[in-house]
């Protein structure tokens, strides 16, 4: 009965070790080892400032990327920090841009 039952596990053992090669596969053949999948860095690209609208009763807005904004929104994954007559800035991940709507060293 032992025998019996040895020789059961050996035949299985050998099968399951024969079934989990590919029989299609060129001789010699290994296959490669899987490489981990390294995580994406996505950027979003800058809003573009296009205008600022200030007034004396209404707080700044500036056009971003076609959207009106106030301090404190976000647009395109960037978050506005401040918005000036001239300057708007935006922060995303711990960093901070400056947009001008006019650089200052104009030349004629």
């Amino acid at each position: 009965m032992a025998k019996t039952w040895l020789f059961t596990l050996l035949v299985f053992t050998s099968l399951s070790a024969w079934a989990s090669k590919d029989p299609t596969a060129p001789l010699g053949w290994q296959q490669p080892n899987q490489a981990t999948a390294i995580p994406k860095v996505v950027t979003k690209p800058l809003p573009r400032l296009q205008s600022i609208v200030c007034s004396e009763v209404v707080k700044c807005r500036a056009i971003l990327s076609g959207k009106v904004v106030l301090a404190g929104e976000s647009v395109s994954g960037y978050r506005v920090n401040r918005i000036e007559p001239e300057v708007v800035t935006l922060s995303r991940s711990g960093k901070q841009w400056k947009l001008e709507l006019f650089t200052l060293d104009v030349k004629q």
